[in-house]
């Protein structure tokens, strides 16, 4: 079965998410992303956060909450802040996807909560595939998301190889836990 005839039978069984981070189709990327050093996965998912926050901020001007779950995290990674924190912020996230009906923009903000909660563990880094995939579905159609799909996950693997690369770019100071 192709992900794509798995994703049509999600989508006429009405699930919220139509890819699973153990899937055949992520199976590369998954592989990779188990490769990657805590501080890497980390990196990778702000960048991918930060995508997904400018299409919500387009969308939602007034809306703040994915924008502070990332600042949060962010402050969480290098230690300024504890985990409750900005664990709230990644909740609230969350609960503003509960309050809108677009359910690409719903799979939008789950991606968003996901990415950030990489800092709590490296568990949630495949979250923001499969959320941000279902929101490509949702966006253009299982007819016509194919190719948008295809390359999305090669956009996927492209950033975690860059910061495998360049994790030293950015002078952060990072918290104890995360370089364990």
């Amino acid at each position: 079965m192709t992900w794509l005839d798995d994703v049509k039978i999600k989508l006429k069984r009405k699930n919220q998410i139509l890819f699973r981070k153990d899937c055949e189709f992520l199976e590369d990327l998954a592989s990779l992303v188990e490769k990657q050093s805590r501080i890497v996965l980390v990196m990778w998912a702000f960048d991918l956060a930060c995508e997904s926050i400018e299409v919500l901020e387009e969308k939602y001007p007034q809306e703040n909450r994915p924008r502070d779950a990332l600042t949060y995290s962010k402050a969480w990674a290098r230690g300024e802040i504890k985990m409750p924190v900005a664990q709230r912020k990644i909740l609230d996230c969350h609960g503003f996807a509960k309050e809108i009906d677009n359910k690409e923009d719903i799979a939008t903000v789950h991606a968003v909560g996901q990415a950030c909660s990489v800092v709590h563990t490296a568990g949630h880094a495949m979250g923001y595939p499969i959320y941000d995939l279902t929101s490509i579905v949702h966006r253009y159609g299982i007819d016509d998301c194919f190719d948008f799909i295809e390359s999305r996950k090669e956009e996927y693997i492209d950033k975690l190889d860059y910061w495998s690369k360049n994790k030293d770019i950015y002078n952060f100071t990072w918290a104890d836990f995360l370089l364990k």
